[in-house]
């Protein structure tokens, strides 16, 4: 009995660690296909960066984030205009704080 459950957590877990997989696959496309070459550059590479090691609320906080029209989160991430207090959730302000810090000046 004890080898079946054993064997039922190992299926679970993968099936778990394959739809993480997919999610990280489906959210690294729709990082860099947004419409906008700045928007593009600016998420995708963010999630480049971090997107293997997010789990599963990360990436639920991640898909969010997608979800703002492009204009509006250009703006925040480049620090043209100030993340509004009551958008910014700890996943939009850590995308901030690494697009000030990485993105190149021109």
């Amino acid at each position: 009995m004890e080898q079946n459950e054993t064997n039922i957590s190992a299926v679970a877990s993968a099936t778990t660690d394959d739809g993480l997989a997919v999610r990280r696959r489906r959210l690294s496309f729709r990082a860099v296909h947004r419409g906008t070459q700045e928007t593009d550059l600016l998420i995708g590479g963010f999630v480049e960066a971090h997107v293997a090691q997010m789990g599963d609320a990360e990436l639920t906080d991640m898909e969010q984030v997608l979800e703002i029209p492009d204009p509006e989160l250009a703006d925040w991430l480049t620090g043209r205009l100030a993340l509004p207090e009551e958008r910014a959730t700890p996943m939009l302000r850590r995308m901030h704080t690494w697009c000030i810090a990485n993105v190149k000046r021109v």
